[in-house]
């Protein structure tokens, strides 16, 4: 007992000390550090044009200043972050990369050390995607389903995960999730019609164009993905296994770079948990999944 007291706490403080150091780094704005590919991209948006900057190739692009990346998420996700790009660079990039951090903290608990070591997770915290925010909605969407927007207002494809709902027979979270998308869309769009109208231009662009890009990806069309994603969900969700849908999320990716797999971080909590209920959710549960835990090991909750 002893020994794992010790074990645990140094897996803690370890990696308290190491996120310090980085965000750190981020805030004094030291190179290479201070560079942050797509925390950049959601930051450019403080101008108040989202589309307006250069895709370059691919999905990517680069600015006057050598900046690489560009916004092409919807424009409610600019908007919501609207308050905090108006921040310096260095503390944005700084308080994004603690948020990535400290959901991992919560996604995984002490196991946080070790994980974040991992190529595709470190790679996540560097380039400061929405990965692992994906990761967190995921498990939160079990209790809430609204946590599903980020995945229908940003990549929109990942939301092919709302079929385990669809499966199960769970209405109500499944129309939480979709109703709560369309309220935040809604009143985005009324805020800024001409921004919506170029993200759809965007996106039919995108989806009609071949894809030219430089750096690690699974080179297997999207199509093809997203019938294997849905495969994978559907089974999940026949067989009550949760951990299913951050595989399935994952595939579903528009581009699945190497850090898009840090997604699958949300396998760890929900492959502790058991769910409870019956495999239609006709047992009361006013649609949402319940987990109880498998064991004391540190999860969402306890981590």
């Amino acid at each position: 007992m002893r020994d794992r007291q010790v074990r645990d706490r140094l897996l803690r403080d370890g990696f308290v000390v190491l996120a310090i150091v980085f965000v750190l780094l981020r805030l004094f704005a030291i190179q290479p550090w201070d560079q942050s590919v797509d925390a950049y991209a959601y930051w450019s948006t403080r101008d108040g044009v989202f589309y307006g900057g250069p895709i370059g190739v691919g999905p990517v692009g680069i600015d006057a200043a050598g900046h690489i990346g560009a916004y092409l998420y919807s424009p409610a996700f600019a908007q919501l972050l609207a308050p905090f790009v108006q921040l310096p660079w260095p503390v944005f990039a700084a308080g994004w990369t603690a948020l990535n951090l400290a959901v991992l903290w919560w996604l995984v608990g002490r196991a946080a050390l070790p994980i974040v070591l991992l190529p595709p997770v470190g790679f996540e915290i560097v380039s400061g995607n929405v990965h692992l925010l994906y990761a967190a909605a995921i498990v939160a969407g079990f209790r809430f389903g609204g946590t599903w927007a980020l995945m229908l207002l940003t990549k929109i494809t990942p939301a092919i995960g709302l079929l385990w709902f669809v499966v199960r027979r769970e209405w109500r979270p499944l129309a939480v999730a979709l109703g709560f998308t369309a309220a935040i869309a809604a009143a985005s769009y009324v805020l800024d019609p001409g921004a919506w109208r170029s993200w759809i231009d965007l996106v039919v662009h995108d989806a009609s164009a071949p894809l030219v890009t430089t750096g690690w990806y699974l080179p297997v069309p999207l199509v093809a993905r997203l019938v294997a994603a849905a495969l994978v969900v559907t089974w999940g969700a026949w067989t009550d296994r949760a951990w299913t849908i951050p595989i399935a999320v994952t595939l579903a990716l528009p581009i699945l770079w190497v850090n898009g797999l840090s997604i699958l971080v949300a396998c760890v909590p929900l492959a502790r948990e058991r769910v409870r209920g019956s495999r239609w959710g006709r047992r009361g549960d006013v649609g949402l999944v319940r987990f109880a835990p498998r064991s004391s090991a540190p999860g969402p909750i306890d981590g």
